[in-house]
């Protein structure tokens, strides 16, 4: 197994360095599908060179450099298959607006040419028998599975780390988690690895991912499209689909992958509807007129940061014309707590999936376990459902409340005439990478079966994504789509994390360096900084002059304020203090950091024995 994980990264790396030397001038980064495809058809660009382009990135970016870790592997025919699409364009109509569109795959969705691991050690090298539904809709489109992504082992968590490649980091803070389970995929799609990628979500998997990446991305209504052949946590509550920079985006993948699949039961809803038609339905909402149900205690519960965000937004609503309501469901948490399925159906829906699909060497949740094969991350969960005995009466009854929590949301909505209800995806900004995320606003949706959209409502002072999502009834998949794309026209909160910018000849920017040698009323030191947009980082290394007669009591920085009145701005960092002859260290810029710098506002300030109270100042260039 071991020498298989090590092939394959040989493979990455020949990929890699044919890149190197087949640079395409065409920029990816935050382009939509639609612009993609404009470039096709126009002849700027090749499928195979947006293939390359990806890959530079994901190699820039991925291992080295922020190293997000979101990749687990890159599809060893990935620029075959775009030099076949290249030709078919060519010689015939293409396929569907995906016709040679790189694209991101969680890694628990089955493909036979590459391994479906669910981010375990256990699974390194488990090649399914079978693609899953969606990949065959997807490769049938023409689009390119381009590479699979880092996931929270097997999906049982939000944080997005597993046995296989470790863990997943936050584009926005690579300090921070990305969400999860889809992290991989969300912090992929969010740095432009590719167009766009598919998650799950059993409870939250692609939502969270999507708030915490600045992303849209829809948990749809249960049976709108296919879970055969994604590897299962609870096949009641699993729903599949995309993560997007966009709504526009998000639709035209979602009218490929929805519809009815014999192999899956619960898509026998869609042999009675008619087909959703995503993107042609995109404007047909106008934000004027909506009326939003504002669930009171999901924002009571919120940190002040993300209830602020997501209230902005609101405030933006009604200035449309939307009409927001203060709504509350005091049965749904009891309801809730009593509807769950993931302990009840984990373990067999493993095993049948390990034994569905052919897995030879690890056949049960019962090998995994008792080999050890899991990080430590999912050692409760993976212990609980492994020692779990199957109770059919606690099943049912579970079963049963999930129709009854339906049947009130449904309720509230009609009876208050509300086109959807609001809340915070998730009530936390992204932790610290280590630690245990709270927050959670998953399970109105997940028990329910009903759909669920995330979609940005704008960033923290400190440059965190803060997600916002839009619950509303049975199959009303393609309106909350709608009004996702509509507040999207009339409010822009999408932005590109700052650690994955624009290739430069192929490859990563390099870190600016700075000099400073400052001489002022015999205060005397020489310093060096460098400012590392990789890793959002500004370093510094400084040394007193012993030549210098003044003492020298501390060196510090400062961003100027141009709204104010001279360079009399705020303290923000210190790299020097008293009785110091030499300071080494670096800075976490924020995103005003980042910018004052950019923009040549950034000061030193240094005060000593022989300055005046205000100290002197020299600009950071």
């Amino acid at each position: 197994m071991r020498a298989i994980f090590l092939v394959s990264i040989l493979q990455c790396l020949v990929i890699f360095s044919r890149v190197v030397s087949a640079q395409s001038s065409f920029e990816v980064m935050e382009v939509n599908i639609s612009e993609l495809q404009n470039a096709l058809s126009e002849g700027r660009v090749s499928s195979v060179e947006l293939v390359d382009s990806y890959l530079e990135r994901i190699s820039a970016y991925d291992k080295q450099g922020p190293a997000l870790n979101s990749i687990i592997r890159i599809n060893p025919e990935a620029r075959s298959i775009a030099a076949q699409l290249d030709a078919e364009r060519e010689t015939s109509a293409i396929r569907s607006p995906l016709h040679g569109i790189p694209i991101l795959v969680k890694d628990n969705y089955n493909t036979t040419t590459m391994p479906t691991t669910g981010g375990s050690v256990a699974l390194a090298d488990f090649i399914p028998s079978e693609n899953s539904t969606q990949i065959n809709r997807l490769i049938e489109a023409g689009a390119i599975i381009l590479a699979k992504t880092n996931l929270h082992e097997y999906a049982y968590g939000i944080t997005s780390v597993g046995s296989l490649v470790g863990q997943t980091r936050n584009p926005y803070d690579i300090r921070r988690v990305p969400g999860g389970s889809s992290g991989g995929t969300g912090a992929a799609v969010a740095a432009s690895f590719g167009a766009i990628g598919l998650g799950s979500d059993t409870c939250g998997s692609i939502r969270i991912p999507s708030a915490f990446n600045n992303l849209v991305g829809l948990r749809p209504t249960k049976g709108l499209s296919s879970i055969y052949g994604v590897m299962p946590l609870s096949h009641t509550q699993d729903v599949a689909g995309p993560l997007a920079r966009n709504s526009t985006d998000l639709a035209i993948l979602l009218d490929v992958v929805v519809g009815y699949d014999e192999k899956d039961e619960a898509t026998s809803i869609m042999l009675f509807q008619e087909s959703p038609e995503f993107v042609r339905n995109l404007n047909s909402v106008n934000l004027e007129g909506l009326r939003i149900g504002k669930l009171q205690s999901y924002f009571d519960r919120a940190d002040t940061v993300t209830r602020r965000m997501i209230e902005s937004t609101l405030e933006h609503l009604e200035q449309q014309g939307a009409e927001v309501v203060e709504i509350e469901i005091s049965e749904a948490e009891s309801l809730i707590g009593q509807s769950a399925l993931i302990g009840h159906e984990f373990k067999n829906d493993l095993n049948q999936y390990l034994s569905l699909f052919i897995s030879d060497k690890i056949m049960s949740l019962d090998d995994i376990v008792d080999l050890g094969l899991f990080h430590e991350a999912v050692e409760g969960a993976l212990s609980r459902s492994h020692a779990s005995v199957f109770n059919e009466t606690e099943y049912n009854q579970a079963v049963a409340v999930r129709i009854e929590l339906r049947e009130l949301v449904e309720s509230v909505l009609m009876e208050n005439q509300l086109d959807a209800l609001v809340y915070p995806t998730i009530a936390e900004l992204p932790v610290i990478i280590g630690e245990s995320q709270p927050g959670n606003n998953c399970s109105l949706s997940a028990n329910s079966g009903l759909p669920a959209i995330s979609l940005p409502a704008g960033f923290s002072d400190s440059g965190l994504p803060v997600g916002m999502e839009l619950l509303g009834a049975y199959l009303s998949d393609v309106r909350l789509v709608s009004i996702a794309h509509a507040l999207e026209q009339s409010k822009q909160s999408r932005q590109p994390p700052s650690v994955t910018p624009p290739l430069e000849n192929g490859e990563a920017p390099s870190a600016r360096k700075i000099e400073i040698a400052f001489n002022d009323a015999g205060a005397q030191f020489s310093a060096s900084f460098e400012i590392n947009m990789l890793f959002n980082t500004l370093a510094y290394q400084i040394q007193i002059d012993p030549a210098g007669s003044a003492e020298i009591y501390a060196i510090t920085l400062i961003i100027d304020d141009p709204d104010a009145l001279g360079l009399t701005d705020p303290i923000i960092a210190n790299f020097l203090g008293p009785n110091m002859d030499l300071a080494a260290g670096e800075v976490f810029m924020s995103p005003q950091l980042r910018m004052a710098i950019h923009e040549n506002r950034a000061y030193l300030k240094i005060f000593a024995d022989s300055l005046p109270p205000v100290g002197a100042i020299r600009r950071l260039d």
